[in-house]
């Protein structure tokens, strides 16, 4: 197996870990690609590197990205590693926010969020509306209307809404089934 150079390694890294998307796997499969032509990672190295990186906590990509450069130049290596895979990165998401700082402070801006918003939550009540329509107008109004009834009490009572959607789960499961039903 080959050994580049620090920079010849910081430079390809820098380039497959911050050029795709779809995840840390991803970019971990285009440097594999990359080292592998270049003969300076074989299979069962990339395979142990999987294993760790895959094992530690926190970002998989990360964790790789340092274990290829410990491997190849030890704690130099790690340290060009973890910079050129996460720093650019870092870069452009902090000029992002920047941007969208600025651009939320606009009037059409907030405008156009809020109008957003309203279709979100107008394609939720719809959705939401077509799943409880046959209950509501069929036989099982009067369960219709007291889960209704329960789920409104308990959001009002301060109760986090997934606590609420659990106790509704329980209570549609408890509840008897509908007439014909088998």
């Amino acid at each position: 197996m080959e050994r580049p150079s620090l920079s010849a390694m910081g430079w390809q890294l820098a380039k497959d870990a911050n050029r795709t998307l779809g995840g840390g796997m991803a970019s971990i499969e285009l440097m594999r690609r990359s080292f592998e032509r270049r003969g300076w990672l074989d299979e069962p190295r990339h395979a142990l590197l999987v294993a760790v990186s895959r094992f530690t906590p926190g970002t998989n990509v990360l964790a790789y990205c340092a274990a290829l450069g410990w491997l190849v130049h030890r704690a130099a290596g790690a340290a060009v590693a973890i910079g050129v895979a996460s720093i650019p990165g870092a870069v452009i998401v902090t000029a992002f926010s920047a941007v969208v700082a600025q651009l939320v402070a606009r009037p059409m801006v907030r405008a156009g969020f809020a109008a957003a918003t309203l279709v979100a939550a107008a394609l939720i009540l719809s959705s939401a509306w077509a799943l409880v329509r046959p209950h509501v107008f069929g036989s099982r109004r009067v369960w219709a209307l007291a889960f209704a009834m329960a789920a409104a009490a308990l959001f009002a009572s301060g109760i986090t809404p997934i606590r609420v959607l659990l106790l509704s789960a329980l209570f549609g499961a408890l509840s008897p089934p509908r007439e014909g039903a088998s």
